[in-house]
């Protein structure tokens, strides 16, 4: 075991060991500090950490892969643009917390701040896992830390019912993704995803072919749970509205990114071997083709009765899932250079979904709950903080100068390029229907008498992220090439690539 962690160069592991030692070093501050003692300096401490692992992140571009830990850990272009948007998303949540009051988490302020620390560790090594061990304890790191998360406000009835859906729903998908990977390793004795890789294409014959399918839908079972695409999304409603509005800003960006990543490695590495044979074509594809095209259909139809800000968000994630499996439908159909279409929308999706939960926020802290109806009127109270709300609105909607156009433009070209016509049509026209529920909100703020004349109060902190997604929101709908050029430079693809020529160890 010494020898293993002395034969490699921890500073390639430098954002983990950061985020790692932090989480430690607050959990022991916060226990040693009386409790009339206020914990918000150690919401900035966490921030300060997050910024100092997306730096070590943004200087480890460029490095040839590397792989350490008995190459169960991978650090890649690809492992590296992952975590630099998981850390952005955590960056953001924690100044949205910081907004909130001491009343919000009572006597419990550290252990939200350090827990947030934990789920985004375990969101990091989710990505850069190259064996199934070590996938699961990622998964369980940030499944247990968000657990925790939505259930911190222990007094609130609406925290405590969520907090017991999402556990028992989450253990459920964790026992199928662990039931697939006890498939995998019954038939190739290994747990590392290159080495399956070698044994599957060996084994692509008869009842072995067979057996390996079905490792396959088990686990794309449990991730289905994971990023709450349909008919595994009945827990997010509920989990949305009970858990704070930074959690559940957390959970739609960080927690579904995370498996999203590991979906694209696992999928490109471990099952790279069948998507050359016809059943791939036959049954894998037209899954995935089915199952982006339920989340589309049930998030945005079922979102059109919604009277709850945040539950209307979470069946707007659904759907926003449903257009982010759509890559992997086509994966296979299609050149391994769409899925870039694929993170240039996850970076979109943070700058909009983050902005849209904190003018949220605002206006339920304001009027004292959380239902659309809160926002009448609110161009005529706060119109800067209305023109943001409209803008994160028309860009999740996938309107033009948006980052959200694009992003959705770029998946529905991959739909095309795919020969998926109807996949593309799915995509248009649920897009369409959801022009009605996003612009309800916006009906509400333009066109509705004020609650109140009351100005809606904003913190300086919800001032900073709000401008952060504006101009993220408006950047990227102007000018996304840069981006685009930016990842298609990065080698991302070596991340999914079987050959270790150069790889150092």
């Amino acid at each position: 075991m010494e020898q293993i962690l002395l034969d490699f160069d921890l500073r390639v592991m430098a954002p983990e060991w950061v985020i790692v030692s932090a989480a430690a070093l607050l959990s022991i501050i916060d226990l040693l500090l009386k409790e009339s003692t206020s914990r918000k300096w150690i919401g900035w401490l966490g921030l300060v950490a997050v910024a100092v692992a997306g730096f070590c992140v943004a200087v480890s571009f460029g490095h040839k892969p590397y792989q350490i830990l008995a190459d169960t850990y991978r650090i890649d272009s690809f492992s590296l643009m992952f975590k630099e948007i998981l850390l952005a998303g955590t960056a953001g949540v924690f100044l949205f917390s910081l907004m909130q009051g001491e009343e919000e988490w009572k006597t419990r302020e550290g252990e939200y701040y350090y827990l947030l620390l934990t789920a985004l560790l375990g969101g990091m090594v989710m990505v850069s896992s190259a064996d199934l061990i070590t996938l699961f304890v990622g998964l369980e790191l940030l499944s247990l830390s968000s657990y925790i998360l939505v259930g911190i406000r222990k007094e609130r009835v609406q925290p405590n019912e969520a907090a017991w859906k999402y556990v028992v729903l989450g253990g459920v998908s964790s026992a199928f993704i662990l039931y697939g990977m006890s498939f995998v390793y019954g038939m190739t004795g290994s747990t590392n995803l290159f080495e399956i890789n070698q044994r599957f294409a060996e084994g692509l014959s008869g009842q072995g072919s067979l057996y390996i399918y079905l490792s396959l839908f088990l686990m794309m079972v449990g991730f289905g749970f994971k990023i709450a695409v349909a008919p595994f999304h009945t827990w997010a409603p509920d989990v949305y509205q009970g858990a704070s509005t930074p959690i559940a800003a957390f959970l739609a960006i960080v927690s579904k990114t995370a498996a999203l990543a590991f979906i694209i490695r696992i999928l490109l590495i471990a099952y790279s071997p069948l998507m050359g044979d016809q059943s791939w074509m036959e049954v894998v594809s037209r899954l995935f083709m089915i199952v982006a095209a339920l989340s589309m259909i049930l998030g945005n139809t079922i979102a059109l009765k919604q009277t709850n800000a945040k539950r209307l968000m979470a069946y707007s994630s659904v759907a926003q899932a449903g257009y982010l499996i759509v890559p992997f439908a086509t994966v296979g159909l299609v050149p391994f250079d769409l899925f870039p279409s694929l993170l240039f929308y996850l970076v979109a999706y943070l700058f909009m979904t983050l902005g849209a939960f904190v003018v949220i926020e605002c206006v339920s802290k304001e009027r004292g709950n959380e239902e659309i109806s809160a926002f009448a009127g609110l161009h005529r109270r706060s119109p800067w903080l209305a023109a943001a709300m409209t803008l994160f609105l028309i860009s999740l909607a996938g309107l033009p100068l948006t980052a959200g156009f694009f992003g959705k433009f770029y998946l529905i070209t991959s739909a095309f390029v795919s020969s998926q016509k109807w996949l593309a049509a799915v995509m248009i026209l649920t897009t369409i229907v959801s022009y009605y529920y996003y612009f309800g909100i916006v009906r509400q703020m333009y066109f509705r008498p004020p609650c109140s004349e009351a100005k809606v109060a904003v913190p300086w902190v919800a001032v900073v992220v709000i401008l952060l997604g504006v101009g993220g929101t408006i950047g990227l709908g102007l000018f996304p090439e840069p981006l685009l050029t930016a990842i298609s430079k990065w080698d991302w693809t070596s991340g999914l690539s079987l050959a270790t020529n150069g790889m150092q160890k």
